[in-house]
């Protein structure tokens, strides 16, 4: 994984209520220490987002017992979430829901644990090479090949329709919470999401609301709670910008390099009433009854 351009930021609101139910720390957590639990060596910061951070870290007892590949990436809350007391266990939420979402195409965890000396708490990760959809595109600012956006998009969609028939919901999809590597697609970053399907704690956003602007459904910014239907739209989003196109742009054409027939079934993704959406899955049917498919590794081949 390399570090990580945000230039579309998730964007937080605490509504006033939430002053009386969830007051600050008294004290600030320290800074990240250089070594976590006695076994995380951090070595360097990989990505800020809204919530949490990104390290480049060694685990080393896997060192010690031989590993040849004992590098990993560990997440931490940044310093305005930690404040608040209930962000440790939203963030061990967040390592719950993901650890049981065993698809290709989903970032892999590997342990949460509490460092006792700095009381900072953190989810292992699986460390990959490569860089997110948002870097990829500025570097190629001619565009993508089809063959690549469909290799791309395929994979993103097989993965959030695999989370949504779980019950799990995103809740902030975007091109830098994909990440493309030699070891393929993944999707990261389930903080913002929750689950049906279990009891575990998630974000009330009732009292704490977030979003990404380019992205979010208009329910979501008129205050709704997210949704799979939401997700879909913000997966329209993603794949209009990877075709070389924005929702924001007027009027929206058609990509050139898209078939007419998947170009049907995205501006279903894309409407805005949620009713009217197609689900993760029939779009990403849709797009696997495209022909033209090509390796992703040739893509990165030629951007290193």
């Amino acid at each position: 994984m390399t570090g990580i351009i945000e230039p579309e930021m998730t964007y937080f609101a605490f509504a006033q209520s939430t002053a009386k139910k969830t007051e600050p720390r008294s004290t600030c957590l320290p800074p990240v220490p250089d070594l976590l639990c006695n076994r995380y060596r951090v070595e360097r910061l990989l990505g800020v987002g809204g919530m949490g951070a990104v390290f480049r870290a060694r685990d080393l007892l896997r060192e010690q017992l031989g590993d040849p590949c004992p590098l990993i990436a560990i997440k931490t809350l940044n310093n305005e979430c930690a404040e608040y007391p209930d962000a440790p266990t939203l963030l061990h939420s967040e390592f719950a829901r993901t650890l049981r979402l065993k698809h290709p195409n989903v970032i892999r965890v590997l342990h949460f644990d509490i460092d006792p000396a700095s009381e900072h708490p953190f989810i292992v990760m699986e460390l990959l090479e490569g860089i997110t959809l948002d870097q990829l595109l500025l570097r190629q600012p001619q565009g993508l090949a089809w063959s690549d956006i469909h290799s791309i998009g395929g994979s993103v969609l097989a993965a959030v329709a695999h989370c949504h028939e779980r019950g799990t919901v995103h809740g902030d999809i975007k091109l830098s919470n994909i990440l493309a590597g030699k070891e393929g697609v993944r999707l990261f970053d389930f903080g913002l999401g929750h689950c049906s399907q279990d009891q575990l704690p998630q974000l009330d956003r009732e009292h704490f609301k977030a979003w990404t602007p380019g992205y979010a459904a208009p329910e979501i910014l008129q205050g709704e709670p997210a949704s799979s239907a939401a997700d879909v739209y913000s997966l329209g989003c993603v794949l209009l910008e990877l075709s070389g196109a924005r929702l924001k742009n007027e009027p929206l054409r058609q990509p050139a390099q898209m078939p007419t027939s998947l170009w049907k079934v995205l501006n279903r993704a894309i409407s805005s009433l949620p009713n009217q959406r197609c689900s993760a899955r029939q779009l990403h049917e849709a797009w696997g009854k495209t022909t033209q498919h090509s390796l992703l590794s040739k893509l990165i081949a030629r951007l290193q």
